[in-house]
């Protein structure tokens, strides 16, 4: 039985003539070989032909494959390009860093940045208690990983983990309202993860550590906790 998954979905990008049957066509060979479809759009039209984006929910890759080259075999059409749309939506990353308030004029820049920001950190400097309502760290969480423990992937690395820790950073704006940032660290030594943590505590409001393989993670919760005054936790 085939149990389709949305991360194992892809988009073909298909070109042919028009004519009746034909898209039911496709629509068929798709079904044969087990795929499930979703939309169908269209990228192009014109007096000679289309070009439609069908969008076809798989099992795995190898059934992507499997679909794919069962529509390649079709005559009267051309597949242009498959994509694969969880690959797709991780181009470029998942997070981007933006503005909460705009600058369009010489009286906006001067007061978010150079003269005008210099009365702010003169104004933390007397009481560093003040970045909580001065700057970001009220609302922002560092999400910290070695890639040594990440769930069902095992130890793959601060790279390979960047992905997850992108999600995870996604998870905590989209249910929580923070901000979220992912730090992947290329190190396993838990005094130097425990260092770096210490020394970018001051721009964050808290400290999620993540897929990082015990016991080093309580170990490294636990001297944290010790050393920093902001909530640390995995």
């Amino acid at each position: 039985m085939i149990t389709h998954q949305s991360s194992y979905t892809i988009t073909m990008r298909i070109s042919g003539p028009h004519g009746i049957g034909l898209i039911h066509r496709i629509l068929g060979e798709i079904a044969a070989a087990g795929g499930m479809m979703g939309a169908i759009d269209v990228a192009e039209i014109d007096s000679s032909g289309w070009v439609r984006d069908f969008t076809v929910h798989c099992n795995d890759p190898e059934h992507e494959k499997r679909i794919t080259e069962a529509v390649r075999a079709m005559p009267g059409i051309h597949v242009l390009a498959v994509s694969d749309e969880t690959f797709r939506m991780h181009l470029g990353g998942k997070l981007t860093v933006e503005s909460k308030l705009p600058i369009h004029n010489r009286a906006q820049l001067s007061m978010a940045y150079t003269p005008g920001v210099g009365r702010v950190s003169r104004y933390i400097a007397d009481d560093p208690q003040r970045a909580w309502s001065l700057t970001i760290k009220a609302h922002t969480v560092a999400v910290v990983s070695d890639g040594s423990a990440v769930l069902g992937l095992g130890d793959i690395g601060p790279e390979a983990a960047m992905p997850v820790m992108e999600g995870k950073a996604q998870l905590f704006k989209e249910f929580g309202g923070v901000d979220a940032f992912p730090l992947c660290v290329n190190t396993r030594d838990p005094e130097e993860i425990i260092r770096f943590c210490e020394l970018i505590a001051p721009t964050f409001g808290g400290i999620n550590l993540e897929d990082i393989s015990a016991p080093r993670c309580f170990q490294i919760e636990r001297e944290l906790k010790r050393r920093v005054d902001i909530p640390v936790f995995h």
